[in-house]
């Protein structure tokens, strides 16, 4: 007996285990309590399924709705990925290469002039030293300004035809291929040549190419009223820099249902849930495969995920994605994001609404992405 009761002693003496990980719920809920983060859906996947999802805070704060695992979100820019990844599916065809001229497949693109010299409103012209290529559009290289000046005040508002048009008779802004210039018009560009080599509207091509093999059900251009009670609103800071408020979609035409005076916007037009986005990018993580079917090959899937950039420039950015040094992902204008992690056979989906944060509301992206890596990464 005696022999047992020491036995224990000494069992209780030792050091116990380290605790385990506290969830993203944990860590991320402080931010919610101090107004600095409405809400986010947080999702963790590798290769074969989700490792964890959980959703905090509201999606709509004032009517104390909370936000829900499938709550759906404007993605933004983050359709700029799979916009660049239908194209690759063309080169994969054979029926462009990236390093084909805009005006082989877009005519009205013949001739376009680059700006030589500014003064004040007067503006010399020359011709560029090659005509902007399909790698170039899809890499901000082009010296395309951000948009024209017809995608006023919303831009979801031309037909895509119409929208690409307006580009041809935009001069560019640089030398092509020698400077980087954020550009929806050069994603909605190679979004049109989409539409002119494969003889399908762009966002069928999305549809049927992508969003329905990939069981991307909730992924789309215009949601459906079920899909918008889903729809997590928007917020930023207040005017004192002190609590949250809403704010609206500005840059898109109402109402979102709208099928005649919205058009599809390849640059960055797409809603989406945490679960759909993360079929796009288990699809990529997997080098262009998912669930037993081949959607681009491996030298595709490479084109589009390294840098393309010149190593002259600062930006590293591949077709219609950014790429680190061990990563590749795209963020949203509302602060959604998705990032591959190859290296650590990760997925990390943050889906949000800000224009903004509060105190440090910046930095619950990287407590989460700090917390996923550590928990989940091989």
């Amino acid at each position: 007996m005696k022999n047992s009761f020491l036995l224990m002693a000494l069992l209780t003496s030792l050091p116990i285990s380290a605790k385990p990980l506290p969830s993203s719920v944990d860590t991320l809920q402080p931010f919610v309590d101090k107004h600095e983060l409405a809400g986010a859906v947080a999702l963790v996947a590798d290769k074969d399924g989700v490792l964890a999802v959980d959703a905090v805070g509201f999606a709509d704060i004032a009517a104390g709705r909370k936000l829900n695992t499938d709550a759906m979100f404007w993605i933004a820019s983050q359709t700029k990925g799979m916009t660049a990844a239908a194209v690759m599916m063309l080169v994969d065809e054979g029926k462009v290469q990236l390093d084909d001229p805009v005006e082989k497949h877009l005519h009205e693109f013949c001739g376009q002039m680059v700006v030589a010299e500014r003064d004040g409103e007067h503006v010399l012209l020359k011709k560029p030293g090659h005509p902007v290529t399909i790698r170039e559009v899809l890499s901000h290289t082009s010296g395309l300004p951000f948009k024209s000046a017809i995608e006023e005040p919303t831009l979801d508002g031309l037909p895509l035809d119409k929208a690409v048009r307006s580009y041809a008779m935009t001069p560019l802004q640089t030398e092509p291929g020698t400077h980087y210039q954020y550009s929806n018009a050069g994603i909605n560009i190679a979004a049109r040549i989409i539409e002119v080599v494969s003889g399908k509207k762009y966002e069928d091509f999305m549809q049927e190419r992508f969003f329905d093999p990939l069981g991307m059900k909730d992924t789309t251009f215009w949601p459906s009223e079920e899909q918008l009670a889903r729809l997590a609103k928007s917020y930023r800071p207040d005017a004192a820099k002190t609590n949250l408020e809403e704010f609206g979609l500005g840059q898109l035409t109402m109402p979102l249902t709208d099928r005649h005076r919205r058009f599809p916007m390849p640059a960055g037009g797409l809603f989406s849930t945490a679960g759909d986005t993360t079929k796009f990018c288990q699809m990529l993580l997997r080098g262009g495969e998912f669930a037993g079917k081949r959607y681009l090959s491996e030298a595709a899937f490479k084109e589009l995920t390294k840098r393309q950039t010149p190593e002259s420039l600062k930006q590293s950015y591949g077709l219609g994605l950014s790429v680190g040094g061990d990563w590749f992902g795209h963020g949203g204008a509302h602060a959604t994001n998705m990032e591959i992690r190859p290296d650590e056979g990760l997925v990390l989906i943050w889906m949000v609404q800000h224009g903004g944060y509060p105190g440090g509301g910046g930095e619950a992206q990287g407590v989460f992405k700090n917390w996923a890596r550590q928990k989940f990464a091989k």
